[in-house]
């Protein structure tokens, strides 16, 4: 469902990736270990299109992602594509629902139906009492919560989670891995995480590791 194809990426003499060739099916869930600067983030934000390859394919569910215009290509991520940071990125001046609503405005999605969607997703976050409630008003799970429910709201195909747990406390942790295994169980859905968490990584169905930008 998601594939990469010979990956090089530099940052001036910098080597990160080095051909980097990998493949994600649909409904799993996949850990990207390595040691700092393997090139796991590097490798997570190119398979999320917000950066691009020296050389190399990203394949979507068939589409050549980086054959896209611009404009395409950004509707596309938007769709297709859900993101979870380890520092949650969410809009201070927003409420909870806000947040998770923002990629369905921007999809063209009505309000309506955007909040039904949203308040579907921030219940099953367990977070029906604090829809209203600002980021700096939520506990750090709680964040992350929202942040999950934001990247699922328009049905992606793929969810993308770099540190996911990286900001958390173990038990945390452990709630929102669970969390995204629920999802998987019942939504179908695909996740690819960058961890340095070997406990939480040994639950995926697979593990990738990487080392001076490749995979072993």
């Amino acid at each position: 469902m998601l594939s990469t194809e010979n990956l090089t990426k530099n940052y001036g003499k910098l080597a990160i990736l080095k051909g980097v060739s990998i493949s994600v099916n649909r409904a799993e869930i996949v850990s990207i270990i390595g040691s700092s600067g393997a090139g796991k983030s590097t490798l997570l934000h190119i398979m999320g299109t917000l950066d691009t390859p020296d050389s190399g394919k990203v394949f979507l569910e068939g589409v050549d992602v980086f054959s896209l215009s611009q404009r395409k290509l950004a509707d596309f991520r938007n769709r297709k594509i859900g993101f979870v940071f380890q520092f949650h990125h969410l809009l201070p001046e927003f409420s909870a629902l806000e947040n998770v609503s923002v990629p369905s405005w921007i999809a063209g999605t009505s309000k309506k139906e955007t909040e039904i969607r949203a308040m579907e997703l921030l219940d099953r976050m367990q977070l029906k009492d604090r829809v209203h409630h600002k980021p700096h008003e939520l506990s750090g799970g709680e964040q992350q919560r929202v942040a999950i429910a934001r990247a699922l709201i328009n049905n992606p195909s793929v969810v993308l989670a770099d540190e996911p747990t990286g900001n958390l406390d173990s038990q945390n942790s452990e709630a929102i891995f669970a969390l995204i295994k629920d999802l998987r169980a019942d939504l179908k859905q695909t996740f690819v995480l960058v961890t340095h968490n070997p406990e939480l990584a040994q639950q995926s169905d697979r593990i990738l590791k990487m080392a001076d930008g490749k995979t072993i």
